[in-house]
């Protein structure tokens, strides 16, 4: 097989609630990059590029991206550069977008979920049999309170629950006293049992504050973790030497050469991959077999994925041995087939044609070819953004470009 057309979408999809955090600066889902490969053979494959030019690791050192920056860098760099290649031959792929541009891992990821797909439907196989096999058949999902008013943070919470949610994820860090009255009304309505954990994104401004701070909330009202404290690995190593409370590392954590820092220097004792911070369910692959032979343990996460992302993030914590702390996965919702009111209830439709199965907190790992989605093309264009829902680019390469 070789890649021979690449058509890009930027979309947006409606969501249930606005949801941000301390260093974000517009809500999820807006103008997120869906990448159609098509190969010589037909065989057509999704991906998704979850665009957030507000994030990008310790100190900017990895570049955010928007819709726009993702389409040049794919566009003018990236697929040039992969053109004709067989879709099997990933670490070579791999090689080549890496010597045509570096960073840009969201378009990166956007390309290879699309490869993975075209991969595993020529094989008839998901792609979670080409990284391994998969350990589990469902991931415990996280509901992820964001940054929002705490008696209806309480209330949603409560919701979240019921309707089978086992881990809430507290968003904070612009506040101590507020994340403290927070956790405590939390624990007093949750009671004992509920896994609760704190995210601060890196916005607390000292090691020494931190460690006070979580450090009571934890003795008071029991932290499952506490995930990103501060920022930069001096400083995270710092929290992790003085807090009882493990601590997970996510900003930090963004390419394979960042878990072997983390690891290296004990500056944390989970990590939190993306496949999207890693380039790519590879890099993120790698990054958890580190993590399984370092004897650390881990949690597949995601930026707010439309299904497209969302499928690469299943089949990538699925294979993941030590990946058994729950993910922050919305649970796909399509217009009329919503399956909770609350429970990482994030977008109020999305792109597939089915929505993947939420059974009493986890979501279900497909199993069909490639990534195990069908596309609806037509979501598609009612979500473009753009006029008319026409805002489609596709690229096509001459042949004699060098292959």
């Amino acid at each position: 097989m070789r890649l021979l057309e690449c058509e890009l979408f930027e979309i947006s999809i409606p969501t249930r609630r606005l949801h941000t955090w301390a260093t974000s600066t517009a809500d999820v889902g807006s103008g997120y990059i869906i990448v159609k490969l098509t190969a010589d053979n037909g065989i057509v494959g999704f991906g998704e590029a979850t665009a957030m030019p507000e994030w990008g690791g310790d100190f900017g050192r990895y570049f955010g991206e928007s819709g726009n920056t993702t389409r040049v860098v794919i566009e003018k760099h990236l697929f040039p550069a992969i053109y004709g290649m067989d879709p099997f031959d990933i670490e070579n792929i791999h090689r080549k977008m890496d010597l045509a541009i570096r960073g840009y891992n969201y378009a990166k990821t956007g390309l290879e979920e699309a490869i993975y797909d075209i991969a595993g439907k020529a094989l008839d196989q998901p792609v979670y049999m080409m990284l391994g096999g998969k350990c589990r058949d469902g991931i415990p999902v996280a509901h992820s309170l964001g940054i929002m008013e705490i008696d209806a943070a309480v209330e949603e919470a409560l919701e979240a629950v019921s309707e089978g949610i086992k881990d809430i994820k507290v968003k904070g860090g612009l506040d101590f006293k507020r994340d403290y009255e927070l956790v405590r009304k939390l624990r007093s309505a949750l009671g004992p049992d509920i896994r609760i954990f704190l995210d601060a994104n890196q916005a607390y401004p000292t090691a020494k504050e931190a460690v006070k701070w979580v450090g009571r909330m934890d003795r008071e009202f029991n932290l499952e973790y506490i995930e990103q404290p501060v920022e930069g690995l001096e400083q995270m190593r710092l929290v992790t030497k003085l807090l009882h409370l493990p601590i997970c590392a996510d900003e930090s954590c963004w390419t394979i050469a960042d878990a072997l820092d983390i690891i290296r220097l004990s500056a944390a004792d989970y990590l939190s991959i993306y496949v999207t911070k890693a380039g790519g369910i590879y890099k993120a692959n790698t990054i958890a077999k580190i993590a399984q032979y370092a004897g650390i343990r881990c949690n597949v996460n995601g930026s707010g994925e439309f299904g497209v992302g969302n499928a690469a993030n299943l089949h990538v914590a699925c294979t993941a041995r030590t990946a058994t702390l729950a993910s922050v996965f919305p649970v796909t919702h399509i217009d009329g087939m919503e399956q909770t009111k609350v429970a990482g209830h994030w977008y109020k439709d999305d792109i597939l044609t089915k929505p993947f199965r939420y059974e009493d907190g986890y979501l279900m790992v497909p199993d069909g070819p490639g990534l195990g989605i069908e596309v609806d093309m037509e979501k598609i264009r009612k979500y473009s953004v753009g006029k008319g829902g026409n805002n489609s680019m596709v690229i096509r390469m001459k042949e004699e470009v060098s292959m």
